[in-house]
């Protein structure tokens, strides 16, 4: 084989070495993240449950405390970005995960993440959620097959609340007036569309079932087209560092290998820091792809 056609299969190579990383190896990583913020939740929940007023005490001779009614949940404002919001489950497609706050690159990478600016979930207005369609773990992957009347359920820190599908419908990436201010309690889902493509955005939106938990103040204008919506925040520049590094490794390795009468000997000691430079190198492209794919 001439060095052009073996240049060419390792190209072919890496592609499908990056296809695969982006396809499951960042789902380990978007796992690890989940864990990660359900251990927040819980001491959220934890200590939310602690504040909850005391029953009061049973009327002697009575036998049995008297009926105790419910007082709201507290006002709660948003977590700081790259916290824990709450748990997501839609059952129509399989769906519990933990919701972080924001929806820049950074945060989607850990899973669905809360439009800041917006309502937090159960709380009345328009909260906004966006998640990844093929990537760190897909949670949303599956949106387009809800229906008007499928159930979604949201978990905080102030309860759990109820939303049924009303409709869905595909936007253009610029287009942010689906996560503007309404008078309604709804929940807006946004995610990328046609899958492996970053052209539009597929959006679902929910009506909240019961009455909504107080919010902690008005809510603020939502951000326009966070880097989230938009694409990455990675520099180029690391991206070929990276790449410059990988190239000189593998060219590196080839020259001693021809000078060796033990090639698989150079080949399996140099492969491991090879895999790891580029497994570098495909972190750093990541960074540069639309955060929502």
């Amino acid at each position: 084989m001439t060095v052009v056609g073996r240049t060419l299969v390792g190209i072919g190579v890496i592609v499908l070495l990056f296809v695969a990383y982006q396809l499951w190896g960042t789902g380990l990583a978007e796992s690890h993240s989940q864990d990660v913020l359900r251990h927040q939740l819980a001491g959220q929940l934890r200590r939310s449950l602690g504040t909850a007023p005391a029953p009061p005490p049973t009327t002697a001779g009575s036998g049995a405390a008297p009926p105790v009614v419910a007082s709201p949940a507290p006002p709660t404002a948003a977590p700081p970005e790259g916290r824990a919001v709450g748990i997501i489950r839609i059952p129509r497609i399989g769906l519990d995960k933990a919701i972080v706050e924001g929806t820049d690159t950074a945060d989607l990478r850990q899973g669905p993440g809360h439009y800041a600016g917006t309502p937090l979930p159960g709380q009345p207005g328009n909260s906004a959620v966006a998640g990844h369609r093929t990537t760190y773990g897909a949670p949303f992957s599956r949106l387009d097959e809800l229906r008007s009347g499928d159930q979604v359920v949201v978990i905080t820190p102030q309860g759990t609340f109820r939303y049924n599908i009303n409709r869905s419908l595909v936007v253009e990436p610029s287009d942010v007036s689906v996560i503007a201010p309404v008078n309604a309690n709804e929940l807006t889902l946004t995610t990328c569309t046609p899958r492996f493509s970053a052209a539009r955005r597929l959006v679902v939106q929910a009506t909240l079932v019961g009455v909504p938990a107080p919010p902690a103040a008005a809510p603020t204008s939502p951000r326009r087209a966070s880097s989230g919506l938009a694409g990455g925040t990675g520099g180029w520049l690391s991206v070929v560092a990276w790449g410059v590094a990988a190239v000189a490794l593998a060219i590196g390795l080839w020259l001693v290998a021809r000078t060796r009468r033990r090639r698989w000997l150079v080949y399996l000691l140099g492969t491991p820091p090879f895999l790891a430079v580029l497994f570098m190198f495909f972190v750093a492209i990541s960074k540069l792809l639309p955060a929502s794919i």
